[in-house]
C-alpha cells in the first residue's frame, strides 16, 4: 500500500472481509456468490477478486459491489475499489466438455436422457462438531435433541425440527449429527431446500426422476437446511412430502432446520406442516452474555494472536444477535489491529467496530420512534406507555422503552422521563438497569429487545 502505511496481508484482509460479509447477507447469498470468490490481489486501493463465471462476475458487480467495497474500506482504513475477473478452471484434455441440452430436442421420448452428474459423497464441515458447539441456556434443548438423534437415529425424535434466527448454530448442529452418523457407517445426505429444488428440476429436465428418488430415499439420515424456502413451491413440496413419507415409514432419521417454526412458514402445505410437528420442535435463541463470551473464547483460540479477556467481554456486550456476527466482529478487530499495528485493546476494538455498531444510525432514532416500535411489538396503545397504568401488561413494555431509548437514542434520562409522561429520571434509570440485567438471562425478553431494535433500524434506514 502507498503512503508509508504498514504492510497489509491481503489474504488476512479478505478472510476478515468474508467473515463480515457472511454476517451481513443471507446464507444462500453467501454460499452462492461469495463463498467461492478468490483474492487475486490487493494493491494501490484496488482489490482484484476472481470468480468462476461471467454470470457470477455480473452478479457481484451489480448486486454486491457497494457492500464489498464498504467492508474492505472499513477494514483497510482507506477507500477500496474492487475489480472482478473471471478465472475459468482448466479442463482436462482427456475429458471432452459435457454438452448442455445438446441433442435433447431430437431425442426420442422412449430413450431416457443421461442422469445428472454424480456427486462426491457429502462431507460435513470439519469444525462443525458437537465438541465445538458451545452450549448455553439459549440452545441447550436443541443441542440435547441433536445429540440424542445422532446417537439413536429414528429412535429419539423423528423428525427433529430445529428453528432459530440466522447465524445461531442450526447448520452447525446438522453437520454435527452428520459427523456422528457417518462415523457409525450410516448413509447421510445433507442438502438445503434450494439444493432439493434444483435437483428435482434437473431430474425432470433430463428425465431421471427415479435416480433422484433413489438418491434421497436410500439414506439412513437426511439433513435438510432452510426448509422455509420450500414455501410456495407446490411441485417441490409434493416431492418432498413423498420423500418424507418414504424415509419415515422406513424408520430413517429426518432432521430439518428453518428460521421459523412450522406453523409460521407461510404457503407451506398443511400435510407437510403436520408431519414436521410429528417429532420434536426445538428452537435456538440468541445467546446470553455468558454464552457469547464462551463462544468468543473458543473462536479466539484460532486467532494468530492472543485476544485479551476484556476485548472478548467488550465484543460480547456489543454484538448480541448471533454467533456469525460475533465471529465476524472478532475477525475484524484482529485484522484491524494487525493492519494498523495497534495493540489489541478495548479502544482498538471500538475503533474497528465503529461502522459495524451503526453509530450514525443511533442518532437518527428518536424517543417517539422507540415508543411506537415498543407499542407495536407488545400490541399496546402508545398512550398507555406514556400514561399512569402500573399493571404488568404495561410496566414491562414501558421499561423496555426506557432501556431502548437510553441505549439507542441521544436522549438524556430526564428527556426520556418527559417522553414517558413526566416520569422522574430515577424511575427511568431503574427501568433501564432492570431490563439491562434481565435481558442477559431471559430468552424471551432478549428476543423482544432484538426484534424491536431490528424493526427500528429497518424503518430508520
Amino acid at each position: 500500500m502507498p503512503d508509508g502505511r504498514s504492510p497489509v496481508n491481503p489474504r488476512q484482509v479478505w478472510q476478515a472481509a468474508l467473515s463480515e460479509l457472511q454476517a451481513q447477507v443471507s446464507r444462500t447469498t453467501y454460499d452462492t456468490w461469495l463463498k467461492h470468490v478468490t483474492l487475486v490481489g490487493l494493491e494501490q486501493g484496488v482489490c482484484i477478486l476472481g470468480v468462476p463465471s461471467s454470470f457470477a462476475k455480473e452478479w457481484l458487480e451489480s448486486r454486491l459491489r457497494p457492500l464489498i467495497e464498504r467492508t474492505l474500506s472499513g477494514l483497510v482504513g482507506q477507500p477500496i475499489q474492487i475489480e472482478v475477473v473471471v478465472q475459468t478452471p482448466k479442463r482436462s484434455a482427456t475429458v471432452p466438455p459435457a454438452p448442455l441440452l445438446e441433442g435433447l430436442a431430437n431425442e426420442p421420448e422412449s430413450t431416457p436422457a443421461p442422469g445428472p452428474p454424480s456427486r462426491s459423497p457429502w462431507q460435513p464441515h470439519p469444525r462443525y462438531t458437537f465438541a465445538t458447539f458451545i452450549v448455553g441456556p439459549s440452545n441447550q434443548i436443541a443441542h440435547a435433541a441433536a445429540l440424542a438423534v445422532a446417537q439413536r437415529p429414528a429412535e429419539a425424535y423423528n423428525p427433529l425440527f430445529i428453528y432459530g434466527g440466522v447465524g445461531l448454530g442450526k447448520t452447525h448442529l446438522l453437520h454435527a449429527i452428520g459427523h456422528v452418523a457417518l462415523s457409525r457407517g450410516l448413509r447421510v445426505l445433507y442438502v438445503t431446500s434450494e439444493d432439493f429444488t434444483n435437483d428435482l428440476i434437473e431430474a425432470i429436465r433430463v428425465r431421471s426422476t427415479e435416480e433422484f428418488r433413489a438418491r434421497y430415499r436410500t439414506n439412513d439420515v437426511l439433513l435438510v437446511d432452510d426448509i422455509q424456502f420450500l414455501a410456495g413451491k407446490e411441485a417441490t413440496q409434493e416431492e418432498f412430502f413423498h420423500t418424507f413419507n418414504a424415509l419415515h415409514s422406513a424408520n430413517r432419521q429426518i432432521v430439518i432446520s428453518s428460521d421459523r417454526p412450522p406453523k409460521a412458514i407461510a404457503a407451506l402445505e398443511e400435510r407437510l406442516r403436520s408431519r414436521f410437528e410429528w417429532g420434536l420442535i426445538a428452537d435456538i435463541q440468541p445467546p446470553d452474555f455468558e454464552t457469547r463470551v464462551a463462544i468468543l473464547r473458543a473462536k479466539a483460540e484460532g486467532q494468530p494472536v492472543p485476544v485479551p479477556p476484556e476485548v472478548l467481554d467488550f465484543l460480547a456486550q456489543r454484538i448480541q444477535r448471533n454467533i456469525r456476527e460475533l465471529e465476524g466482529a472478532l475477525n475484524r478487530v484482529v485484522a484491524y489491529a494487525a493492519l494498523k499495528r495497534l495493540p489489541l485493546t478495548v479502544e482498538t476494538a471500538g475503533a474497528a467496530l465503529r461502522e459495524l455498531l451503526q453509530a450514525p444510525a443511533r442518532k437518527r432514532l428518536t424517543p417517539a420512534q422507540v415508543i411506537e416500535a415498543v407499542a407495536r411489538y407488545y400490541r399496546v396503545d402508545p398512550r398507555a406507555l406514556r400514561g399512569k397504568q402500573r399493571d404488568r401488561q404495561i410496566v414491562r413494555p414501558r421499561q423496555v422503552a426506557m432501556y431502548l431509548m437510553r441505549e439507542e437514542t441521544e436522549a438524556s434520562l430526564p428527556e426520556i422521563g418527559r417522553e414517558l409522561g413526566g416520569r422522574d429520571h430515577t424511575t427511568v434509570l431503574h427501568g433501564w438497569e432492570k431490563i439491562k440485567a434481565e435481558v442477559e438471562v431471559d430468552d424471551e425478553l432478549r428476543k423482544a429487545v432484538l426484534a424491536i431494535r431490528e424493526a427500528l433500524y429497518a424503518s430508520a434506514s
